[in-house]
């Protein structure tokens, strides 16, 4: 053995192994680096949309330094154009200030103060991706222009011009990095409206359609809120803060945070500042037995902060991190970001409340609601504490071995990332999944009918419904979703009217009591096949008509006999087909949400109290049979 070991060849590392990448080429071999995950453009964090976001914020900050007042911005599938109406890249940086790293005018604060890009990288990220990018800079009666490929320069020019004054920027992003790539619009959209709430008097013109704000951050809480809000918005002003909010009937709270005209998604500290403000603010002017989540219950809130260098995470910048409104290199800074916020509230939210009696009125009125329903909540749970052990809940819950072993054992085991629980509806579904599982690690919890629709009732409501109690404490989210005993929850109905309208009452109440639950990946749907073909060659399973089709014409080109079952339900597929489904490669669609901000818009229109209005969308979108049977359940 030490013979053929001293006969290998190691790789010799010396100085020619150093190297040094040019500037694109680091790019696209480090691209989430740059980009977060590139993604097919089908959720709002893929790369796609940081490419685009990187554009508009250019041309954001130079409307930000008082240059030009539209923005159009033409978008098909593959390709996004963005032109602005500023100052325009100055003729002779053309080409440095989109394919030279850590170049920019953004590192000049007396020209750009507040703004959003901050790196100087961000351009240049677009440029390198990019199969095809093309800049043009007019100023002064001259243009300038370069067109790129992957960040390698093809061409360039400088001539003379009659256009107004601005930067044109068009990308088509490289199908090697984005493979199978589109721009969603509705994505695309949401970013654009998110830039006008905290830029009013710009105009963003996406596609032809206008997206302006007159009212700012009230604007954004009026979208949110909808018509549900109990009291007109409250929009308060200052000189580098914008804060908007009213209350709802529904539960929770939705904050929506922007730095600089970023929309930080994630929030941060400007965040976590409103929050805690608004609660303070409440509790000091009503001085009654309110706690923070009394007075955060139902709120719609948005913060717009003006920060000089702010400290964002990622090159996504979608959380604040930022302690001071500013810091200086010698170490001078200003106000911390969260006694700037709770200093402003404590003055305006408080002298807003005193002249505003009605709207005063109003938000006490849901303060008291909001007390007593967390009253009622706390004596439920109380008396739920007794009967914590999930043996009682054995009429529902068949659960599996790994919550019964000892913690020695449970260290030794590699089954805690697989343990899952299956949600299924009736007794002959539940039997059916029960004998099918590895009881290893795979649960079932079987709940019968239909449960309330949990958008349109109180928690209090809801926690009295004896399964959906059990349901949460056979999970162990009872107090917090730290207590969750499955990494994944898989709602298994059938695959019928009524299968899907349980699982939209399951996703709904998931959706609005749990969120965390569902923002941090551990909700799923299982997908069941909906047909069998049975030949001489053995059964095959098909989870679509296109799918069912394809094995038809494989058969049906050997001529042979075959005969189609189509399930309508689990409880049709014996367990030994159906152990084959919820095996290592099951197939499961996760339940995810793109932004908090659209959730109570979301399930307003499809739980919510319009049924007109939703009846004439299903109207709209009926489908046959067939054409339904070919959409994928998910």
């Amino acid at each position: 053995m030490a013979e053929k070991m001293d006969n290998h060849v190691q790789p010799v590392y010396n100085d020619d192994s150093i190297q040094t990448l040019p500037w694109n080429e680091h790019i696209r071999r480090r691209s989430g680096m740059y980009l977060g995950s590139l993604g097919d453009g089908s959720d709002f964090k893929d790369g796609l949309y940081i490419l685009l976001k990187e554009i508009i914020d250019n041309s954001v900050d130079e409307f930000t330094a008082g240059f030009g007042k539209e923005i159009i911005i033409d978008i098909d599938e593959k390709t996004a154009t963005v032109r602005d109406y500023g100052q325009g890249i100055p003729l002779g940086s053309v080409i440095k200030a989109t394919s030279v790293l850590n170049t920019g005018g953004r590192f000049d604060t007396s020209v750009f103060q507040k703004s959003i890009g901050m790196n100087g990288v961000g351009t240049k990220a677009v440029n390198a991706t990019s199969v095809d990018f093309y800049v043009c800079s007019y100023r002064d009666g001259e243009k300038s222009w370069a067109r790129f490929s992957r960040g390698e320069l093809l061409d360039s020019g400088r001539e003379p011009s009659n256009e107004k004054n601005g930067t044109v920027v068009s990308f088509t992003p490289d199908p090697l990095l984005f493979v199978n790539y589109s721009f969603h619009p509705d994505i695309v959209e949401s970013m654009i409206k998110n830039y006008s709430y905290v830029k009013r008097g710009l105009a963003f013109i996406l596609n032809g359609t206008t997206y302006l704000s007159k009212n700012g951050l009230s604007d954004k809480v009026s979208d949110v809120s909808g018509e549900q809000s109990l009291y007109p918005i409250i929009h308060l002003e200052g000189d580098d803060i914008e804060v908007a909010l009213t209350h709802t009937d529904n539960s929770g709270i939705n904050i929506s945070s922007y730095v600089n005209g970023q929309y930080t998604w994630e929030g941060g500290t400007h965040a976590a500042a409103l929050k805690e403000a608004i609660a303070k603010v409440l509790m000091e002017f009503y001085k009654k037995n309110y706690t923070p989540d009394d007075c955060r219950q139902g709120m719609v809130a948005a913060i717009y902060l003006r920060i000089q260098d702010p400290i964002v995470e990622g090159q996504q910048k979608s959380k604040l991190t930022s302690t001071y409104m500013w810091q200086r290199g010698n170490g001078d800074t200003g106000p911390t970001v969260r006694s700037y916020v709770i200093d402003f509230l404590s003055r305006n939210l408080d002298d807003y409340l005193h002249v505003h009696k009605d709207i005063a009125d109003a938000i006490e009125s849901k303060l008291k609601d909001s007390m007593k329903e967390r009253e009622e909540i706390t004596e439920i749970r109380n008396s739920n504490k007794k009967s914590r052990s999930h043996n009682v809940y054995n009429e529902n819950l068949r659960d599996c071995r790994y919550h019964f072993c000892d913690k020695e054992t449970k260290v030794n085991q590699d089954f805690l990332p697989k343990t899952s629980i299956f949600i299924t509806e009736g007794k002959s579904a539940s039997g059916t999944v029960t004998k099918a599982r590895n009881a290893n690690y795979q649960a079932v919890f079987s709940v019968r009918g239909k449960s309330k629709n949990s958008y349109q009732s109180s928690e209090a409501k809801v926690l009295e419904n004896v399964e959906l109690k059990n349901l949460v404490a056979a999970l162990g989210i009872g107090d917090s979703i730290e207590g969750l005993r499955y990494n994944k929850v898989i709602i298994a109905t059938d695959a019928d009217d009524d299968g899907m309208h349980i699982r939209l009452l399951l996703a709904t109440f998931f959706l609005k009591y749990y969120r965390e639950l569902v923002l941090d990946g551990h909700l799923y749907v299982l997908e069941t096949p909906l047909f069998r073909i049975k030949s001489k060659k053995g059964n095959r399973y098909c989870y679509s008509v296109n799918e069912k089709n394809e094995v038809l014409n494989q058969l049906n080109a050997g001529k042979e006999k075959i005969e189609i079952t189509r399930f309508k339900g689990l409880g049709e597929i014996n367990e030994s087909e159906f152990c084959k489904f919820i095996g290592e490669e099951m197939r499961l669609s996760p339940l995810t949400i793109s932004s908090g901000e659209d959730l109570h818009k979301l399930l307003s229109f499809y739980m919510g109290k319009n049924t007109n209005e939703r009846q004439k969308y299903i109207i709209h979108k009926l489908r046959s049979e067939e054409e339904l049977e070919g959409i994928e359940l998910n």
